[in-house]
């Protein structure tokens, strides 16, 4: 009789903690389905902003070839890569001694500046100026210099921001047409201006791949 009663008790002192045990179990395998539910969410968000990412990445690919294509097409501009960066020769060219930015050449400006915010919008900017033949070499570097500085305030009027855009003038260097000066055939080749966006290695190789 003694033995039965302090085996009951033994019971009753040991139920809370089987009970408790039972709880804990519980309360592990509610945790780990949890878990489970919130990694399977996880994973599914990751790869839906993943295949968001790519369809806009597509979107932007494509919208960047229709707008080189149209500046090549209409104004006949010529786009090349470089290291870290690309070229765009635009048609902006200048009369004899002269710097003044053409009316005519506002919508060429205008459409580059509405590529470069669109695409290139932290990007720093060089417009590089040059000169013809004709005329001391210090002078012409003055006179390039000049053209590209008016290049990049007409810019800057177009919606470009100013801080983005750096100047240089070259002079009567890397000439198109290496004897035309003044008013002979091809001398306004040579008074021209050249821009170039720093896009890095990766945005370069995107563009290299629409040429």
């Amino acid at each position: 009789m003694a033995s039965r009663q302090t085996a009951r008790a033994v019971l009753v002192l040991l139920a809370p903690f089987a009970i408790q045990a039972c709880a804990t179990k519980g309360f592990v395998r509610d945790q780990v389905s949890i878990a489970r539910v919130e990694s399977d969410s996880a994973l599914a968000r990751e790869r839906d902003a993943r295949m968001q990412g790519d369809t806009e990445n597509a979107a932007r690919i494509a919208a960047l070839r229709t707008d080189l294509d149209s500046l090549r097409t209409q104004f006949g501009a010529r786009i090349a890569v470089v290291e870290d960066g690309i070229r765009f020769a635009m048609p902006v060219t200048f009369g004899f001694d002269d710097a003044t930015v053409g009316s005519d050449d506002r919508v060429m400006l205008e459409r580059f500046s509405r590529v470069a915010q669109r695409y290139y919008p932290g990007s720093t900017i060089t417009v590089e100026g040059f000169a013809d033949p004709a005329g001391s070499t210090q002078y012409n570097l003055g006179l390039s210099q000049r053209r590209a500085d008016n290049v990049a305030q007409t810019l800057a009027t177009l919606g470009l921001n100013r801080q983005q855009l750096r100047t240089v003038g070259y002079g009567k260097t890397r000439l198109i047409a290496p004897t035309a000066s003044r008013d002979q055939p091809g001398a306004e080749k040579n008074r021209r201006v050249v821009f170039v966006i720093e896009t890095g290695a990766a945005e370069a190789t995107t563009v290299a791949s629409l040429q």
